[in-house]
């Protein structure tokens, strides 16, 4: 049996099904992903480590650069339509072999390939927020700012806006991991896509599954830390989603 064999058994026989997706995914879409050798941090912006515009003082310090930044690299992302990937889960879910998307992402595929029951770990463009009256504003109004060079100020109390996203040094949402944490541990298979699992907490979700006897598999183009426990590694997502596809066709 190959291991596209293996893995659409794994797909079929599994009681609960939990996927976590990273950047890779969206690479196929034509986003590139942080962390491959053309990723957004192989390269400094104003002599600045990518990692260090992310950080959450630094854009309440210098929001300019963030967004200056941004404007180029996220603000953009109503070019970019969901791949294989993010089509073949939705039709998994919807044929009840996948429940729950997890993912790393902030760039509202899975949301616009239709899926159910996404939990974005490091939040979504898709909603920003005033940081001092709390006023909340779509990505299409203040991408529309952005676009013009300025920094998004809110209509009510000019507060500085925000990006519902997860900044280096900002806690996650708690709920949304404890839930992770939960459906993890009573999925039977945990299925990791195109991360690199290297970002705490989310690195360690399938690790849940694993110690309570369920199977993983990773597929992702490069190494990761928890290959070892791995029930089957993959590294060709786009060869792999589009078998998948043909088969549940």
């Amino acid at each position: 049996m190959n291991d596209i064999d293996t893995l659409i058994n794994l797909i079929k026989n599994s009681s609960q099904t939990s996927v976590l997706t990273g950047a890779g995914i969206s690479t196929l879409s034509g986003i590139k992903d942080f962390r491959s050798s053309n990723g957004i941090y192989s390269k400094k912006y104003k002599k600045l480590n990518i990692e260090e515009i992310l950080n959450y003082d630094f854009f309440f310090s210098n929001p300019e650069i963030f967004y200056s930044w941004a404007k180029d690299n996220w603000y953009d992302m109503e070019k970019y339509e969901p791949n294989i990937i993010h089509t073949t889960l939705k039709k998994l879910q919807d044929l009840n072999y996948v429940n729950e998307i997890f993912t790393q992402n902030v760039d509202m595929l899975h949301t616009k390939a239709k899926s159910k029951n996404v939990f974005e770990i490091h939040g979504s463009l898709k909603e920003h927020y005033c940081v001092k009256c709390k006023e909340k504003y779509s990505y299409q109004y203040v991408s529309k700012i952005v676009k013009t060079n300025k920094v998004p100020r809110c209509e009510k109390c000019n507060g500085l806006i925000k990006p519902n996203i997860i900044f280096y040094g900002e806690n996650l949402n708690l709920s949304i991991l404890e839930h992770a944490y939960s459906a993890f541990k009573k999925s039977d298979l945990a299925i990791v896509l195109g991360s690199s699992l290297v970002v705490q907490p989310a690195a360690s979700f399938i690790m849940y599954t694993i110690n309570n006897g369920g199977k993983t598999v990773i597929i992702n183009n490069d190494k990761t830390p928890f290959d070892l426990y791995a029930t089957l590694k993959m590294t060709d997502l786009e060869n792999v989603f589009q078998k998948i596809n043909n088969y549940f066709n």
